[in-house]
């Protein structure tokens, strides 16, 4: 058996990407309830609270009062599967995606009239994606969770009213699960004739990476001011486990029954946002922004599997080995538009709209990553009740172009399908100075 045969079952890194995320790719927008409601056409640009601690460090020297901000956004999304046909019988239901919360926690302290402290604790990706145990195309994908937590501490410095930078190195924990079903029924292989059943594939990892966050603010006129930053990019080697079960009608020596050291290195990308925040007078203020995210950095996914516990007798299963799965993303642009309008001292509301790329292609589409480009139209509001308290309120609505899936594994076994994906976002922040 050739240990391409499973190779789609057993990349981790592929489980990175879900229909549930406001971003492209597998990267989590939700750093910021004040920045989803102009559906972050200004987030390195404009300096509502001690969330610009990831908009843009820079931003930090801009408080002038010491302040906590928490928020968590709340992500409910929907899918419609349709036209399916493969190799099993199976249902096609595309509720994979669970109600999802993802928290934020920043605080910035202005030390002088130079420098502030600050720091940040988020989810820069992540996802929870778990199709039904029916699902026709479990053969290439069935259940994936990935979580990744970042601690920012940061420093900006502002050289005068008009120019300021910062900086913030990030602590990254990457922590994922994968769970395939390889379905063998019907193949006729040497010394084991024609076996039925299936086999369940389960593959754990986890790391700690190191990056940055860097950022200048610029206030080019006393209405216009000017951002940029920088993420960089993080290197992760996973180290975890690869876990093979044999249903029943499966020997062992199918699929290699048994549990292996497994390892992985992916790169998280770089990307750079410039957004401009312009004040039209007492009330009114317009955003506008862009972000180039480098997602060619994951061009394929590989596993180095090692350490066979033998299971059955067998000494050398089929796992045993580099297992490599093709991606091809490609680099890709994020635009957005915003407005806010200062109704009273109380009440400002805000409204946005983002156009975000997909890094996928229509030939190495999977159901894991069965997203499309995006359109997001996205509502907020901030009440201050006193000058110390501001509780921020947001609600995006995405909707995604219909994309194609049409995959073939090494066994010939095959599934496609259209995916229609929609979402609804909803954020609730609160922020605290003293």
């Amino acid at each position: 058996m050739k240990k391409t045969m499973i190779k789609s079952s057993l990349s981790l890194a592929v489980t990175l990407a879900s229909t549930q995320l406001f971003a492209s790719g597998f990267a989590l927008n939700e750093q910021s309830i004040s920045g989803m409601g102009t559906g972050f056409a200004g987030r390195s640009s404009s300096v509502d609270d001690a969330s610009i601690v990831y908009g843009n460090p820079a931003g930090m020297s801009r408080l002038k009062r010491q302040q906590v901000t928490v928020g968590v956004a709340a992500i409910d999304a929907k899918t419609d599967i349709s036209d399916a046909s493969g190799s099993r019988a199976g249902t096609n239901k595309g509720d994979m995606v669970p109600f999802t919360a993802v928290p934020m926690g920043f605080y910035v302290n202005p030390v002088d009239d130079h420098w502030a402290f600050g720091l940040g604790v988020y989810a820069p990706y992540g996802l929870i994606t778990d199709y039904e145990s029916s699902f026709q195309g479990q053969n290439f994908g069935s259940k994936s969770i990935v979580k990744v937590v970042t601690f920012q501490p940061t420093i900006s410095y502002a050289f005068n009213d008009k120019v300021s930078i910062g900086f913030g190195p990030t602590i990254n924990r990457i922590s994922g699960a994968l769970e395939s079903t390889l379905n063998v029924s019907g193949l006729t292989l040497p010394a084991t004739g024609r076996p039925s059943g299936d086999g369940r594939i389960q593959v754990k990892g986890d790391d700690v990476g190191y990056g940055f966050n860097a950022g200048i603010l610029v206030q080019a006129t006393d209405s216009t001011s000017l951002g940029l930053t920088y993420h960089s990019k993080v290197t992760y080697k996973l180290d975890g486990h690869t876990e093979v079960r044999t249903g029943a009608g499966v020997p062992p020596q199918i699929l290699g029954s048994g549990r292996y050291d497994a390892k992985l290195s992916l790169d998280t990308p770089e990307s750079v946002d410039f957004s401009i925040t312009q004040k039209l007078d007492d009330a009114w203020k317009v955003y506008a922004g862009a972000t180039w995210t480098r997602w060619s950095r994951l061009q394929d996914i590989t596993v180095r599997n090692s350490g066979v516990t033998r299971a059955g007798g067998v000494a050398a299963p089929a796992l045993v080995g580099t297992i490599t799965e093709e991606q091809n993303w490609h680099d890709t642009w994020a635009y957005a538009v915003g407005t806010s309008y200062q109704l009273n001292k109380q009440w400002v509301l805000r409204t946005g709209l983002t156009f975000d790329q997909s890094p996928t292609n229509n030939t190495d589409r999977s159901p894991r990553i069965p997203t499309g480009d995006r359109t997001i139209f996205s509502v907020g509001a901030g009440y201050s009740p006193t000058d110390d308290i501001t509780i921020d309120v947001a609600y995006s609505y995405l909707d995604e172009e219909t994309v194609k899936v049409n995959r073939t594994n090494a066994l010939g076994q095959r599934y496609s399908s259209k995916y229609d994906n929609s979402a609804n976002g909803f954020g609730l922040g609160l922020t605290y100075r003293f």
